[in-house]
């Protein structure tokens, strides 16, 4: 295994396609790099050309070095063929790091492009047969622009998964057209959740105002929810706040130590002392309040 300086055309990028977008993450990830550059190097192994290497892992931080007009990427080495590549880098993330969608199309290319049979693909990722056909069975059921969607960052996959699939089945045009008019919003899986349920409901005159207005339509939608809601109970409030405030102040007590204080600045110490001062008179306030209470009952 070796590290190398390569420049971008170097690079074969045949698997963005294997990760969805995360636009805050990805923002986050070019204000490191712009700020303290390149820490960690992305994964290649060699190409069948001389002199390029196939992206394995890293194609976030390539795209931001790019962004940032950066010529170069570090890089390591793998001495594996790509599918042995491809799949060490999965085995080496977290176990949830990926979702039902990506797992999927890894397998895809896994088994369309490498060749490998299902009882192969099980052996590898040391899951049973049943688990690798449902997650192939999910890519090839999904419509390929629902996919796109997810792929660039514009609908969240466990959303795709819930409404778009089972829409796709029943009415393609109008999943397409759902799918189109959400991209872009930042939807989260229960704000679709309610667009998708008041599709189901709608008339054709309101599922036009969906494909049309989806914004409109879901304040409209969470409004009548609002109103729908009971109003809060006061004393469970106030009950949860001070569960809430024992909570705290018991973590507070634990963190505190000699050796810790000893670390505070002077003006830490200060701010400590009027915080822990507040809170004494809002404690004693409330503490009033509740014998003033007994006392007239």
């Amino acid at each position: 295994m070796s590290t190398l300086e390569l420049e971008h055309h170097q690079l074969e990028q045949h698997y963005a396609g294997l990760r969805s977008t995360s636009h805050v993450k990805e923002r986050r990830l070019l204000a490191s790099l712009a700020q303290v550059g390149q820490q960690s190097p992305v994964v290649v192994v060699q190409a069948e050309q001389a002199n390029r290497y196939v992206l394995i892992d890293g194609y976030k931080r390539v795209r931001a070095l790019d962004k940032l007009q950066k010529d170069t990427v570090i890089a390591v080495v793998w001495e594996l063929q790509e599918p042995d590549a491809l799949i060490m880098e999965r085995m080496l993330r977290r176990p949830d790091s990926d979702g039902p969608l990506e797992q999927g199309w890894l397998l895809k290319e896994l088994h369309s492009r490498f060749g490998m049979s299902l009882d192969q693909l099980a052996q590898r990722f040391d899951v049973s047969k049943s688990w690798v056909s449902r997650r192939l069975g999910l890519v090839q059921q999904l419509p390929d622009f629902v996919q796109k969607a997810v792929r660039d960052g514009h609908i969240v996959a466990h959303a795709a998964m819930k409404f778009l699939l089972p829409l796709a089945r029943a009415n393609g045009d109008d999943a397409r057209r759902l799918c189109q008019a959400v991209s872009g919003l930042k939807l989260s899986t229960r704000q679709f959740g309610m667009l998708y349920t008041a599709y189901r409901r709608a008339d054709e005159a309101n599922r036009e105002l969906i494909f049309t207005q989806p914004e409109m339509f879901l304040r409209a939608e969470q409004e009548l929810h609002r109103k729908d809601q009971p109003d809060p109970d006061p004393i469970q409030q106030l009950m949860h706040d001070l569960d809430v405030l024992c909570g705290l102040t018991r973590r507070i007590r634990s963190r505190f130590s000699p050796k810790l204080l000893s670390l505070f600045s002077e003006d830490k110490c200060l701010r400590i002392k009027a915080c822990m001062k507040q809170v004494y008179l809002d404690v004693e306030v409330i503490s009033n309040l509740i014998e003033e209470e007994q006392s007239h009952a």
